[in-house]
């Protein structure tokens, strides 16, 4: 887990006091069909469930899959921030019948940036040097 998830994270709200709700967002470091990890500062257990909107900033939209269900599996401490294993919860046929389909969306769209990214950066070698 090296770096972030281009143009992605997560958002969930946490209780502050009895009546506040803070918005925060977190940045994802990976994602597939079952779960995905993210990193905060907030301090969560194996065993919480939280609720995320993941959001994907496009040129121009967003592509949101919100309301995804997540069980924290995992904890690891780096530096003043957590890594978060976090695994899906199965999604219902109701009102939620559309996430699978927005998490597949966004999964396509990123494995395209990802490769885009990965033509792009120059290896041990940089293209203009090989030509020369």
């Amino acid at each position: 887990m090296n770096e972030a998830l281009p143009d992605l994270i997560a958002q969930f709200r946490v209780k502050q006091g009895l009546f506040r709700k803070e918005l925060v967002e977190a940045a994802l470091y990976e994602l597939d069909a079952y779960g995905c990890v993210m990193k905060t500062d907030k301090v969560f257990n194996p065993g919480d469930t939280l609720v995320l909107d993941l959001v994907m900033d496009m040129p121009f939209d967003k592509i949101r899959a919100e309301g995804v269900s997540g069980l924290v599996t995992e904890r690891r401490k780096h530096c003043s921030n957590f890594f978060y294993s976090i695994d899906f919860v199965e999604f219902d046929t109701g009102s939620k019948a559309h996430l699978p389909e927005k998490l597949r969306r966004i999964r396509e769209v990123l494995s395209k940036k990802q490769s885009l990214k990965s033509r792009r950066s120059p290896g041990p070698i940089s293209g203009l040097r090989q030509m020369a």
